[in-house]
């Protein structure tokens, strides 16, 4: 069985919700494309270090949590990010995978985008 990778536009939520408060012009609104793994195996969505700079997320919580060769790490858990692929979204927290690994998209945001 091969990989599947989805496109997908991640946004700032925090960004929106100021923008529709009248706080800063819609062209404030941070966003960006990327290519994640679609991983149902992966409960949350994970992205990386970059893509949290980028979008200028904010640290809400710290998690252990398993990887996939079974070593245990506590990640920052950022958010809020409106994840939108074609025409569906769901706004949700994401892990931070360190370094530069490639971003996943896990079974929250799937299942709330149908």
């Amino acid at each position: 069985m091969g990989f599947v990778r989805a496109s997908l536009e991640l946004i700032n939520a925090s960004d929106i919700s100021n923008f529709e408060g009248g706080f800063i012009p819609e062209t404030s609104i941070r966003k960006m494309q990327i290519t994640a793994l679609v991983d149902s195996g992966s409960v949350m969505m994970a992205i990386n270090e970059t893509v949290k700079e980028q979008l200028g997320l904010k640290v809400r919580d710290r998690r252990k949590i398993e990887l996939a060769d079974g070593t245990v790490r506590e990640l920052e858990v950022v958010g809020p990010i409106e994840v939108r692929f074609e025409n569906r979204m769901s706004t949700v927290n994401a892990m931070v995978l360190p370094g530069n690994q490639e971003p996943l998209l896990g079974a929250i945001p799937m299942e709330e985008m149908d």
